[in-house]
């Protein structure tokens, strides 16, 4: 995981996933210049409409919670916060109910 952070460029990830990755930076920093061409990029490694649609909503969010965060002073959390979470909870994910 750390490498994926670090540059996920360098990253044992596969192309594809590169690919992808590319695009949500582009989404993220220069949004305003993407294009058909972004698009169908992503779509000829594989990924499908809706799977574009959730990296780009995933993106989204992120980005609005961040700056919700920023402007409201939450602190952030340490980097190891979830690594030392991960064995009380036994996974990731969020709890549900």
């Amino acid at each position: 995981m750390d490498a994926v952070l670090d540059d996920f460029e360098t990253s044992a990830l596969s192309e594809r996933e590169k690919v992808l990755l590319r695009y949500v930076a582009k989404v993220n920093d220069a949004p305003g210049s993407l294009s058909q061409d972004d698009v169908d990029v992503v779509k000829a490694a594989g990924w499908s409409d809706a799977a574009i649609f959730d990296a780009v909503t995933v993106c989204a969010i992120f980005n609005f919670f961040n700056r919700w965060i920023d402007g409201t002073g939450v602190p952030d959390v340490p980097r190891d916060f979830y690594s030392q979470r991960a064995p009380q909870d036994g996974r990731m994910g969020y709890r549900m109910g």
